[in-house]
């Protein structure tokens, strides 16, 4: 998100044209109207690869370009949103590639990393092994605590919240499939030999998924985002303001019940590419953004106090009242006054 904000920020890409202006390739089986901003904000109606695609293949990056060019939206585009939860990285990347010439990862190490001096990369360069973490995994946790921890971070009732999670975590689920990639990630297998555990998956490019960081980086980048920082600053203020304009508070989350209404601000308060500060994510202050990583890592920006904020945990961990970040976030707050 922050490389495609540069390039607006450039005048080399537009929000509201179509994609097709980019990458014309796209358009096929009905895509050939969706502009760039429903991408960023996971309203493009491709969360999911219908596949199959092997690990490799995926590794490989244009196989999965190609499944996306001939896919058919899963909704009007532009009418509901859903987590792209893998498949985000792809599309924004590939426009940024196609205007840019660049990978994403490449770009964001020349644009982004090398000016402000990161330990960051989206697609880990082989001499830097020997510095990584090794994750361990909290223990399992029943679907009555998971469902208690939904309530309490989301402010809603016990009703709606059950209902959200049968419509929307099911087996088959879109949810449930956006993961997946058309079968190239397998993520029931055991955390030992999983792809994520592999250098194949970190030598590869998955933008929406495999970025390697410190937590000192992931707050200097998102301060420099929002100010200065020795003496480079990523987004001017306008950048930001466009930015952080919430997408998702007019369109329906994909695959509720129609008697069913999930606001935005209580599950999936979406920007352009940035999630806003919302009950489930509070970060620092009300027009804060960021976005939160799996296993309770979380990176983000608050305009307001110009300051950058970055966790990381190798101990992974899904409980969505998780209090390790939003903890560290409180003394940040009261420090701040």
């Amino acid at each position: 998100a922050l490389c495609a904000h540069l390039l607006v920020q450039r005048g080399e890409l537009d929000l509201d044209a179509p994609v097709i202006d980019y990458w014309p390739e796209f358009g096929a089986a009905g895509k050939d109207r969706i502009p760039v901003r429903w991408l960023l904000s996971h309203q493009a109606g491709l969360p999911v690869v219908d596949g199959p695609l092997t690990f490799e293949q995926a590794c490989a990056w244009e196989p999965v370009i190609g499944a996306l060019e001939a896919q058919a939206p899963l909704w009007e585009p532009g009418s509901e949103h859903v987590y792209h939860a893998v498949t985000y990285g792809f599309l924004v990347g590939e426009v940024v590639r196609r205007i840019s010439g660049k990978s994403l990862g490449r770009f964001f190490a020349e644009e982004v990393a090398a000016p402000l001096g990161l330990s960051t990369w989206i697609g880990l360069p082989e001499e830097h092994e020997g510095r990584l973490a090794r994750i361990g995994y909290a223990a399992p946790f029943s679907v009555e605590e998971l469902t208690a921890g939904m309530i309490k971070s989301s402010g809603l009732d016990a009703d709606t919240v059950i209902a959200w999670m049968q419509a929307g975590w099911g087996a088959d689920s879109v949810a449930m499939r956006a993961g997946s990639l058309g079968g190239a990630l397998d993520n029931t297998a055991d955390p030992s030999v999983a792809y994520y555990g592999t250098r194949a998956w970190r030598a590869a490019e998955f933008p929406a998924a495999n970025g390697v960081s410190d937590a000192r980086s992931l707050a200097r980048m998102y301060a420099a985002m929002v100010s200065e920082v020795d003496g480079v600053r990523l987004l001017e203020p306008a950048t930001v303001e466009t930015a952080i304009a919430v997408q998702t508070g007019t369109t329906r989350m994909h695959g509720l019940p129609p008697e069913l209404d999930i606001p935005a601000d209580r599950s999936f308060n979406m920007a352009l590419g940035f999630m806003r500060a919302c009950p489930p994510v509070p970060m620092l202050g009300a027009r804060s953004f960021g976005h939160p990583g799996s296993g309770g890592s979380i990176g983000f920006a608050d305009p307001d106090a110009g300051v950058g904020f970055g966790y990381v945990t190798n101990l992974w961990d899904m409980r969505p009242d998780d209090p390790r970040a939003s903890n560290l976030a409180d003394a940040v707050r009261s420090c701040l006054g």
